[in-house]
């Protein structure tokens, strides 16, 4: 049985639905804005998060306010077709993908409703057991590159881990450093983005630099151009993507097999196409890890909540939303989660 049709007829009864704000300064400079949908049913609530990154498009939503047509009796699979005939973007966003950003909240909050309807766990309703999951933090670090906010972060909780994004400052000696801390799992070259503030020129002396001072560690998001490629040669189990992949047909559509992949289930936009790709992973014993969107609120839970019953043991971009703000304070919302090593 697919993962999907497992939980596909799960009742889910809708009588209303609202938005909650949530906004929050991040350590990149820039106020991070996202809109949690809350949906409510037979007094109890589930709800999604969108993750879409344009100011402008979270503003629009909020001041929209609910004028959806979301109330009534389903299940799981009908709820999503009725989705399909609904306009969640009376205006273009800023981003296409963000149409998926959006799909994902309305279709996670009914996830979320419908099993705390039904009364037992997600991952009973699946047939999986659930562990703690291991967890990375993501940071960039500044251009010219320092490790200052990882000496922070390192000395708030001397357990983490990290999964970093490149930029063209990294030198040799800035990468000795990052050998040397011997803390890093992963480096998003962020070759596979257009048109966002993220993107990043195809540096060839920064690709040789990190192929040969991190040999250990995964390389996601590589620029897919023959230029690239060709740096790529002989690396190419260490490669991994993310940006690209939206459903079982980017992979399939990958011109080397991978070993492992980031599953953002806010890029799949559907519960539908986000289980058929897990399908297809473990299927073709494809590696899997979680990536984060900087959540601030109950989308971060519950793709921690995921990675527990799919990829506990990967190294998951899933770090509680306390190690995306300016000043690290404590208590960590930890639960559900562990440390490398612990």
């Amino acid at each position: 049985m697919s993962l999907f049709s497992s939980i596909a007829d799960l009742p889910l009864v809708i009588d209303g639905y609202s938005h909650e704000p949530h906004e929050q300064n991040n350590p990149g400079g820039y106020r991070r804005l996202t809109t949690v949908v809350r949906l409510k049913g037979r007094s109890v609530v589930g709800r999604g998060e969108d993750v879409s990154y344009s100011k402008r498009d979270q503003e629009r939503l909020r001041a929209t306010g609910p004028i959806l047509e979301l109330a009534g009796e389903f299940t799981l699979a009908s709820f999503s077709k009725h989705l399909d005939s609904l306009e969640l973007w009376p205006e273009h966003p800023e981003h296409p993908t963000y149409f998926d950003y959006r799909r994902w909240a309305y279709e996670s909050a009914a996830l979320e409703l419908a099993v705390a309807q039904a009364g037992k766990p997600l991952a009973e309703l699946l047939g999986r057991d659930h562990r703690a999951a291991r967890f990375v933090v993501s940071t960039g670090l500044g251009n010219p590159a320092s490790t200052q906010r990882l000496e922070e972060l390192l000395e708030f909780e001397p357990r983490l881990r990290f999964k970093l994004d490149t930029d063209n400052s990294w030198d040799a000696g800035f990468i000795e450093e990052l050998a040397r801390l011997g803390r890093v799992d992963v480096v998003d070259f962020k070759g596979a983005y257009s048109n966002t503030i993220v993107d990043q020129k195809l540096d060839a002396d920064l690709y040789r630099r990190v192929l040969a001072g991190l040999p250990d560690v995964w390389l996601e998001d590589p620029h897919r151009d023959p230029a690239a490629f060709e740096l790529l040669e002989g690396f190419w189990e260490r490669v991994t993507w993310d940006a690209p992949i939206h459903s079982v047909d980017d992979v399939r559509a990958l011109a080397h097999a991978p070993r492992m992949l980031n599953i953002k289930p806010s890029r799949c936009g559907t519960l539908e196409k986000y289980f058929e790709l897990i399908d297809y992973c473990e299927s073709q014993k494809i590696a899997m890890y979680a990536g984060g969107q900087f959540e601030l609120a109950d989308g971060r839970l519950l793709i921690q909540q995921l990675a527990g019953i799919f990829h506990p043991d990967a190294p998951n971009d899933i770090a509680p939303v306390q190690f995306n703000r300016v000043k690290l304070e404590r208590p960590i919302d930890d639960a559900g989660l562990t440390y490398p090593g612990a």
